[in-house]
């Protein structure tokens, strides 16, 4: 069967290797006889693997002492509330960067508890660019940004030092890249974009970031609670978490985050470099802020579209037609896509221009 080259923008492609081994632990899992899928989640053999997932996620980011490692539920739309109800005081604010779809429901939730203040929005050009030049209120309780953008194809690739508390949203390039995990008092991350299948949601907090809002928070979405009870304050996502531990640990195998950013650097560039030169092609978002995990672009002349279509098809390339919102096409090129899917991609745009140029 000819290998599919899937370009998903989530769920996202996970390796081979990892898809096997949580295919078999759902049939016998740790050779108890029982599925992964049955285990009580109280059971030695799962509280080892949400240990294991906690600190691969500690040894890969280099996370310090002071920071705690949820997986819960809902997903980075409930991330949305759930780091602003545990940030914004109750006569307070939050400061937003808006940077397109993920950001604006953040700054939508945000807006149900108190005062938001949108300090920069790329809304303007249909964000298409990061914006620059902003100033950091230091009256607001925190500041909230999205790292990688899935839809328009754009991402923060520095955000200045901040004298506020700084969340950051990085559902879709969590692992893609070294960060400073110092810099930030709460990361929060879907799995479904880079880490694992959906149904689990990664946190990262600075345990004294918590506590400071007033608020009586409702216990699901108070971090402080899922902190004292250690991820099992209710049944965890059981499955998703041991695929996301899985996959940490081929991340880790592998030669790790630092490994992955260079992998990532020579995709984006292959692909971006056949997208610039290519007469039929063109980019959407602005050069310097082009996202390494998702690549954004549209055909010169749509009469060209079907028979595009039909090629990259074809090819068995699957998954890159552009979201509703932004059009044209969308290359999602998360860590396990491999560089001989990108250079497919790219054979098919390279013999679209011979025979169509």
């Amino acid at each position: 069967m000819a290998k599919v080259h899937n370009y998903s923008a989530g769920p996202c492609i996970l390796p081979e290797e990892v898809l096997k081994q949580a295919s078999e632990a759902v049939i016998n899992f740790n050779n108890l006889n029982l599925s992964l899928l049955e285990i009580s989640h109280r059971s030695k053999d799962f509280i080892e693997v949400m240990s294991n997932a906690q600190e691969l996620v500690k040894e890969l980011l280099n996370v310090p002492d002071g920071y705690s490692i949820l997986f819960l539920q809902g997903g980075a739309s409930l991330g949305f509330y759930i780091s602003a109800i545990n940030g914004m005081k109750s006569d307070g604010t939050g400061a937003y960067i808006d940077t397109g779809t993920w950001s604006s429901k953040a700054i939508k939730e945000a807006k149900k508890l108190g005062n938001v203040n949108v300090i920069a929005s790329s809304k303007d050009k249909n964000f298409s660019y990061i914006p620059t030049n902003f100033e950091i209120p230091s009256d607001a309780n925190y500041i909230h940004y999205t790292s990688n953008n899935t839809i328009f194809g754009t991402q923060f690739k520095t955000f200045p030092k901040s004298a506020i508390p700084v969340i950051c949203d990085m559902s879709s390039d969590i692992f893609s890249k070294e960060i400073n995990v110092s810099d930030y008092d709460l990361i929060y991350a879907g799995a479904q974009k880079n880490m694992g299948p959906a149904g689990t949601t990664l946190y990262i907090v600075k345990n004294d970031f918590l506590g400071k809002t007033g608020r009586d928070i409702p216990s699901m979405l108070d971090l402080q609670i899922h902190i004292d009870k250690e991820s099992m304050f209710n049944t965890p996502p059981v499955y998703p978490i041991y695929v996301s531990m899985l996959n940490l640990q081929w991340l880790k195998k592998n030669g790790g985050v630092k490994w992955i950013e260079g992998v990532n650097n020579q995709k984006s560039e292959l692909l971006y470099a056949e997208i610039d030169r290519n007469p039929l092609f063109k980019g959407i978002v602005a050069t310097e802020d082009r996202s390494n995990m998702n690549a954004t672009f549209v055909l010169k002349d749509e009469s060209q579209t079907e028979a595009f279509d039909a090629a990259w098809k074809a090819a068995n390339i699957s998954g890159i037609k552009g979201h509703r919102s932004a059009g044209g096409y969308r290359a999602s090129m998360y860590n396990a896509l491999p560089l001989e899917s990108v250079q497919a991609l790219v054979d098919v745009m390279q013999n679209f221009e011979k025979t169509n140029g």
